[in-house]
């Protein structure tokens, strides 16, 4: 793996992951609606959830998976000749999206975050995934091209 996915997708991950929980925060905040609450959320994930930690360690974990996720979609992007490549702001725009309908239900597993039936909070929930995965699409086409 070229050691330039690695350093774009970080840097990709944690400019828009941070952007992403700075959204949330401010939306829930305004609102009471806790998406913020719900970006960092761990009550799902087993034995984690036994533990609670402080606010910008869920903001590193949050981060990190953003990360991860960015340095797939450069991966994707620049080995791609397809779809992909034709549509580098439509592609983690789509998946972002899916990604954000995927995890709402998680919201169920805690008493700290929106019913899973919010219309209101889910609604905020997959327009912040949205912006957020067209903000890593328009990050990665433009870093991307330095990649060879």
């Amino acid at each position: 793996m070229k050691t330039t996915y690695i350093v774009q997708g970080t840097w990709i991950g944690i400019i828009t992951g941070v952007f992403l929980a700075i959204f949330f925060k401010i939306i829930q905040s305004i609102t009471g609606h806790k998406v913020y609450t719900l970006l960092l959320n761990v009550d799902y994930i087993p034995i984690v959830r036994e533990y609670v930690f402080p606010e910008v360690i869920e903001v590193f974990f949050h981060l990190i998976v953003s990360v991860i996720l960015c340095i797939i979609l450069v991966i994707l992007y620049d080995k791609s000749s397809g779809f992909i490549r034709h549509h580098a702001v439509l592609f983690p725009f789509l998946v972002n999206s899916i990604i954000g309908l995927l995890l709402y239900p998680t919201t169920s597993f805690s008493d700290r975050t929106p019913s899973v039936t919010n219309i209101i909070s889910l609604s905020w929930w997959l327009v912040g995934h949205a912006v957020y995965g067209f903000f890593v699409g328009i990050l990665i086409s433009r870093k991307s091209k330095n990649i060879k």
